[in-house]
C-alpha cells in the first residue's frame, strides 16, 4: 500500500464565531475508521505511514492539523484551546459521517481524545492515549507557560523551542526544529493554559479510567516513571512502553508504536 490512497482535503466551518479552515488526510474503507489526534508541534503527517502497514488494511483513516498547527487555518488564534479542539474533533467526525471509531491521541491529541471518549462514550471502540494529559504530571512542556512566563507570546515561544532543543530526551532536537513550521505562535498560550487547567482540575484520570472501551497508554522509556503507571495497569488499561524513546514515539521510533497500534486495535 502507499500514500497515494490518501487524499489530501479543505473542511471549513465555524465554531462559536471561529473560522476554520482545516487540512485533513482520509482514506475510506469498509473497517471501523480510526481517528488521530495529533500533539502540541505535531501534524496529521504523523499518521501518514498507517498506509504502509497491511495490519490497518480496510480501516479509513481521518487525520488533520488542529487549527493553528500545521497548514489548518483559524481566524482568531487566541481562541484556540483544548475545547475549541474538541469541538473541531466533534465536527470532523460529522463530517465524515463517523459513528462506531477507533481513537488515537498523542499528548495534546491524546487530551483532546479523552475529552472526546467521555463525550462520546458508546461510539468508541478503543483508544489508545499516547502520553496524552491524565494527571498534572504530564504537564512537562504547557506548564512552561506559568513557570517561564512571557507577556509576549513570540518571545516565550522562542524560549520554549531553544529550552526544548536542549533537552535531554529522544527526538526533542527534531521535533523543535519544526515547532515554528507547525504551531502558530498566536495560538501557544491558549492550548497550553486549558491543557494545565484541564491536567490540574479536570479529574482526567477518573474520566480515563471510567471510559467503558479498551484502553492503551503508550509512553517512551525516557518516562518510565511516571506515577500512575501502576495504578492505571490495575484498573485495565493496557501499557505499551516505547523502547528508546521519550515523548515522541512517532519520531524516535516509529515500527514499535505502529506494531503497538496494530496489535492493540486489531485485538
Amino acid at each position: 500500500m502507499t500514500t497515494k490512497q490518501l487524499a489530501s482535503q479543505r473542511l471549513a466551518f465555524e465554531i462559536d464565531g471561529v473560522a476554520l479552515d482545516l487540512a485533513a488526510l482520509h482514506r475510506p474503507g469498509d473497517k471501523a475508521p480510526i481517528l488521530f489526534l495529533h500533539g502540541f508541534g505535531s501534524s496529521k503527517e504523523d499518521y501518514a505511514d498507517m498506509v504502509r502497514h497491511a495490519a490497518f488494511d480496510g480501516h479509513p483513516l481521518i487525520a488533520y492539523d488542529a487549527p493553528g498547527c500545521g497548514d489548518s487555518g483559524c481566524s482568531d488564534l487566541t481562541r484556540v484551546s483544548i475545547p475549541l479542539l474538541l469541538g473541531t474533533a466533534l465536527r470532523v467526525l460529522q463530517h465524515y459521517r463517523v459513528d462506531k471509531f477507533h481513537l488515537v491521541g498523542h499528548s495534546m491529541g491524546g487530551l483532546t481524545a479523552l475529552l472526546l471518549a467521555s463525550q462520546l462514550p458508546g461510539r468508541v471502540i478503543s483508544f489508545c492515549n499516547i502520553e496524552g494529559n491524565i494527571a498534572p504530571e504530564d504537564c512537562f512542556l504547557s506548564r512552561q507557560i506559568v513557570e517561564h512566563a512571557n507577556p509576549d507570546v513570540q518571545a516565550f515561544f522562542d524560549d520554549f523551542i531553544a529550552r526544548t532543543y536542549q533537552a535531554p530526551a529522544w527526538s526533542s532536537a527534531l521535533y523543535a526544529a519544526n515547532l515554528r513550521h507547525k504551531v502558530r505562535a498566536g495560538a501557544v498560550r491558549g492550548i497550553f493554559e486549558s491543557m494545565v487547567a484541564l491536567s490540574d482540575h479536570g479529574e482526567l484520570m477518573t474520566r480515563f479510567l471510567s471510559l467503558p472501551c479498551r484502553k492503551m497508554f503508550m509512553y517512551g522509556e525516557q518516562n518510565a516513571g511516571l506515577s500512575y503507571l501502576a495504578h492505571i495497569r490495575r484498573h485495565g488499561v493496557r501499557l505499551a512502553e516505547v523502547p528508546a524513546c521519550g515523548h515522541f514515539p512517532m519520531y524516535a521510533n516509529p515500527p514499535f508504536m505502529w506494531r503497538a497500534l496494530a496489535d492493540f486495535i486489531g485485538a
